[in-house]
C-alpha cells in the first residue's frame, strides 16, 4: 500500500455509504491523530486502538443521525504521495465556508485547519471532510 491514509479514509467513506457501525484498519500514530480530530470535531462517535498478534489496529466507530443520516457526507484525500499539497497559515481554504474542516499536519502535529490559521501554522493540507 503506498498511501495509508488515502486507505483510511476510503475506509471510512465506505464504511459511511454502507451504513455500518465501526471499521477496522492496521494503525499509526498518522491515523491515531486523525481519528482524534474527527472524534473532537464530532464526525465519528470514538476510536480504540487494539494490538492483536503483534499488529495494531484502529478501530473507528462511526456517528449517524437520529433518523440514520450521515454524519460524515464526504471526506477526500487533498494531499497525496505523487502531488503533496503545502499551505501557508494565510492560504488554508476554508471548507464549504466553514461548514466543514480540513486536516493540516505541521511543525507542531496534526490540526485542523481552523486551529492551524489561529496558532499561525502552515503545513500539508491531509484532507477535507464535510
Amino acid at each position: 500500500m503506498t498511501d495509508p491514509i488515502a486507505d483510511m479514509l476510503t475506509r471510512i467513506r465506505n464504511a459511511v455509504q454502507g451504513k455500518h457501525a465501526k471499521v477496522d484498519m492496521p494503525a499509526s500514530r498518522l491515523k491515531v491523530e486523525i481519528a482524534r480530530i474527527l472524534k473532537d470535531e464530532g464526525y465519528i462517535s470514538h476510536y480504540k486502538t487494539t494490538d492483536e498478534a503483534g499488529r495494531n489496529f484502529l478501530t473507528v466507530f462511526l456517528k449517524y443521525g437520529s433518523k440514520g443520516e450521515k454524519v460524515i457526507s464526504n471526506i477526500e484525500r487533498v494531499s497525496r504521495p505523487g502531488c503533496r499539497v503545502y499551505v501557508s497559515k494565510n492560504e488554508i481554504p476554508k471548507v464549504l465556508g466553514g461548514l466543514g474542516i480540513n486536516i493540516v499536519t505541521t511543525s507542531h502535529g496534526i490540526m485542523t485547519g481552523k486551529e492551524a490559521r489561529k496558532q499561525g501554522f502552515g503545513g500539508e493540507l491531509l484532507c477535507n471532510v464535510y
